[in-house]
């Protein structure tokens, strides 16, 4: 009896000892995707800032903010584009998006535009409204794909399908921190904002120095999809990034978990095969002394 239950614990330890592997390959792997998907990131920045930059030159002249961008339209429909993983595997990261995903959208007239098949998936089982547009995994997303996705958003947006467009993402702010959260797209307010604190001279500046052809406008209408398009290629970038993160935290924990168990289970095989060697030791004992009786 007491062999067949060590042999149980034996066999018990070598498949740990495989899971183990396995979710440490995955560690070691999400290690080099996070590596590759920060660098990522980093690179759009330059590309990014400046188009934002042109944004608020143009918009510190152009004070009566008549592109369609800028102002809000009579839509109150909003469209949100969620951004979660492909897989699983990594802890919390896809059901906290989705919880906070709710509390934002809640009470509200919305649809959805899914990236990634986390999302899609619950964008389908939630029965919700969707905007139609290719299926394309988060981890494929090119700079091609969200200047599509961003042309075909603006279209909408002046047709007044929406109202109101915002990213729905995971923030990475760390390697131990990844926040969900949503950034708005269009209408593009928050310029208004920082050109009114701007000083009277440094917008006269900019009007003297910067000569717009056709229009400063129709300069504005053609940046602000690339712009929207940086934004969006910035916030797969960043969730790519939070979910690598996710995922290493979560299998290292495994890995560790797992070591814990191996270590107990060699702990009590040994006491088992410590108590059965003694027990094999007292039966000869006691079977030498009665046959010398």
């Amino acid at each position: 009896m007491a062999a067949a239950n060590m042999k149980s614990v034996k066999l018990r330890i070598k498949s740990i000892q495989n899971t183990m592997q396995i979710t440490k390959a995955m560690e070691l792997v999400a290690s080099s995707k996070l590596r590759r998907a920060k660098e990522k990131a980093e690179a759009s920045a330059p590309y990014f800032s400046s188009l934002r930059q042109t944004l608020i030159n143009i918009a510190a002249e152009n004070t009566d903010y008549t592109s369609v961008y800028a102002r809000e339209n009579k839509s109150e429909r909003h469209c949100y584009i969620l951004i979660a993983g492909d897989r699983g595997m990594a802890g919390g990261y896809n059901a906290n998006l989705f919880r906070a995903f709710e509390a934002e959208s809640k009470g509200k007239n919305f649809s959805v535009l899914p990236l990634g098949k986390k999302a899609q998936d619950y964008v389908s089982q939630k029965k919700l409204e969707r905007v139609e547009a290719e299926n394309i995994p988060v981890a494929s997303v090119r700079i091609s794909d969200c200047f599509a996705l961003a042309r075909m958003l603006c279209r909408k947006f002046r047709e007044g399908e929406f109202g109101h467009v915002s990213l729905f993402y995971t923030s990475f702010v760390s390697l131990m921190k990844q926040e969900p959260g949503s950034s708005t797209m269009l209408p593009i307010a928050d310029f208004k904002s920082e050109v009114c604190g701007k000083e009277g001279e440094e917008k006269k500046q900019a009007q003297n120095l910067i000569l717009y052809e056709p229009s400063a406008e129709e300069v504005y209408d053609a940046i602000v999809p690339e712009y929207l398009a940086g934004l969006l290629y910035s916030a797969v970038s960043s969730s790519l990034a939070s979910e690598y993160a996710a995922r290493r935290t979560a299998m290292e924990a495994a890995t560790d978990n797992a070591a814990e168990m191996i270590d107990k289970l060699s702990l009590y095989y040994n006491r088992a095969r410590q108590a059965s060697i003694t027990q094999e030791i007292t039966e000869i004992v006691g079977g030498a002394e009665g046959s010398n009786g």
